[in-house]
């Protein structure tokens, strides 16, 4: 009897069940499998890219907290994580709708995307936003460094506020503001002549944060300590070359999902724009070795680790559109600019930078953003009917469009960064007092030590 039951109950949830099973097959229909299998390995990579970039931001805070002094590393970790935190709200409540809703005299000014808005339903709408969440987090990282040992916590949670906010989702609508609503949305710099050229954001990214650390390094002054009566610029050692090494590597590794995630879909070009970042990366790091090795008779290991980064910030606009021999120069160029920036900002400009913020991400970024210019070779791999790059038949229009939009990046960025900093100087602070640097920022701001009971105060 129990059997029987039983069986009747399994026949039963069957004829039940029967119609459910096949309303579930027909959501996707047998001639849309592919494109449901393609949009789904392009979401799965898109979203992997983003967990690599923001894997980037520990990176950050390693590279920023070796290369400066113990008594601060509390509260560099605490800027680092609060830029991404801050950042994120920041950009998801507006930031995301400036950049990629609909510019004037085609719609509403991003009002839809504010938020996500009204475009909730679309699964691509949350990881298009995740990735570039990631994006807009490093450029407000990148500006801590410049800024280490000697800046209000308060003053640098108002900073990272406005530029996620504000600053970077402006200029990165006028050069990527059709990445998701077509060319409606499409930013002016994108319109002219055959475009600007910034595949994953050298100047987008990099050089708008490098010149907001500028703005933010000028204003803020030197550390206590670093030039002398006659102005000579005294270095001072960063505690922990070790940890700076681990956040190089952590940054080089995350950069194969900042570049090649840039596809935004899961194709073939994710192969060939590793190979780019890489072999640039490399370049950089090998250029910036032997040029420190000539200026100081030794190949510095500072030095050398910024020239790693000088040659994956240099090939981020063009590694998409460039040949692995193409990025080899761009790295090499970079890797030999980033030590002679570094000098230069140090003892001409007299500009405190600790961990070489301005020249790894700005000049390096302006570099390669000119450098599409003169190495683009679309026809030679197969991405369009000619090339652009000066090296390959192309011209000059491209490298025209290029520093234009390096020269529009500068003049925006630099701009309201010295706006920004002068007004939170006047208002609630930029700078800490004189003892609170002197005894670091861990305990001043934070009222703990990185290290407890290996902590030596020194009055440098």
């Amino acid at each position: 009897m129990k059997a029987r039951n039983l069986l009747i109950a399994i026949l039963f949830l069957g004829v039940l069940s029967a119609p459910v099973l096949a309303d579930e097959a027909a959501v996707v229909p047998p001639d849309d499998t592919g494109e449901t299998i393609t949009f789904n390995v392009n979401v799965v990579w898109t979203c992997i890219a983003a967990f690599l970039v923001f894997f980037m931001q520990p990176g950050f805070a390693m590279v920023e907290t070796g290369f400066t002094r113990a008594k601060n590393a509390v509260n560099i970790l605490m800027k680092n994580l609060m830029d991404f935190s801050v950042g994120t709200v920041a950009f998801f409540v507006i930031g995301f709708g400036l950049m990629f809703g609909l510019k004037s005299g085609s719609g509403t000014i991003g009002t839809s995307m504010f938020a996500l808005g009204e475009t909730t339903g679309d699964s691509w709408n949350y990881t298009f936003l995740l990735f570039q969440t990631v994006f807009a987090a490093t450029a407000a990282t990148i500006v801590s460094g410049a800024m280490a040992e000697r800046t209000k916590f308060v003053g640098y949670l108002v900073y990272s506020f406005f530029i996620t906010l504000l600053i970077y989702p402006v200029f990165g609508g006028w050069v990527w503001g059709s990445l998701l609503l077509g060319d409606g949305a499409a930013g002016w710099l994108e319109k002219v002549g055959p475009g600007f050229c910034d595949f994953a954001g050298s100047t987008v990214v990099h050089s708008v944060g490098g010149w907001m650390a500028l703005a933010g390094a000028i204003v803020l002054g030197p550390r206590i300590g670093k030039y002398g009566p006659g102005g000579k610029a005294k270095a001072i050692m960063g505690h922990n070359i070790p940890l700076a090494a681990l956040g190089v590597f952590i940054l080089w590794f995350g950069w194969f999902g900042f570049n090649a995630g840039s596809t935004l879909i899961g194709d073939g070009s994710i192969g060939r724009i590793a190979v780019t970042t890489n072999i640039s990366a490399a370049a950089g790091a090998i250029a910036a070795m032997f040029t420190a090795w000539i200026i100081f008779k030794k190949p510095d290991a500072s030095m050398t680790l910024n020239g790693a980064l000088a040659g994956l910030v240099g090939v981020t606009a063009g590694c998409a559109t460039v040949t692995p021999f193409g990025a080899f120069l761009i790295g090499g160029v970079a890797g030999v600019l980033v030590v002679l920036g570094v000098i230069f900002i140090d003892r001409v400009l007299k500009v405190d930078d600790p961990v070489g913020a301005v020249s790894v991400h700005g000049l390096c970024g302006a570099w390669g953003t000119l450098a599409c210019g003169l190495f683009n070779a679309e026809k030679a791999l197969g991405l369009g009917e000619a090339n652009g790059g000066f090296f390959y038949g192309g011209g000059v229009s491209q490298l025209g469009v290029q520093a234009l939009g390096v020269g529009v990046a500068f003049a925006w960025a630099f701009g309201l960064g010295l706006v920004l900093f002068l007004a939170i100087k006047k208002t609630i602070g930029l700078r800490v007092s004189k003892e609170e640097e002197l005894r670091g920022l861990d305990v001043g701001e934070h009222g703990m030590e990185a290290y407890s009971g290996f902590q030596i105060f020194s009055n440098q």
